[in-house]
């Protein structure tokens, strides 16, 4: 079995191997700089798991930024019939596109 690591951010939980290639919400960073994230759940060396309370200490994985996108835009469309309403809201979620460095 590989190393991973479970790790919370935006909101989400992403498991996550190394060199791992994956979408997350958008974060303040430029493309190449790397980001560590310290909020890690749980983390497994491939034989032992750990898990957090709600994280674990010294835990953390680090990340390459690749790059910025939107994702696809979603509609929410409502209606009552009969009743001449409707409503019609579209959504493009901002995301990161970043690349698992290390987990440690």
């Amino acid at each position: 079995m590989e190393a991973y690591a479970v790790l919370a951010t935006g909101g989400k939980q992403y498991r996550v191997t190394a060199d791992a290639i994956f979408e997350i919400e958008r974060l303040t960073a430029e493309p190449g700089q790397d980001i560590a994230l310290d909020t890690v759940l749980a983390v497994s060396d491939g034989r032992e798991l750990t898990i957090g309370m709600p994280y674990v200490k010294g835990a953390k994985v680090v990340l390459t930024v690749v790059g910025h996108k939107r994702g696809p835009k979603l509609i929410s469309f409502k209606k009552k019939r009969r009743k001449g309403y409707t409503r019609r809201v579209g959504h493009r979620q901002e995301l990161t596109v970043v690349k698992a460095k290390s987990i440690a």
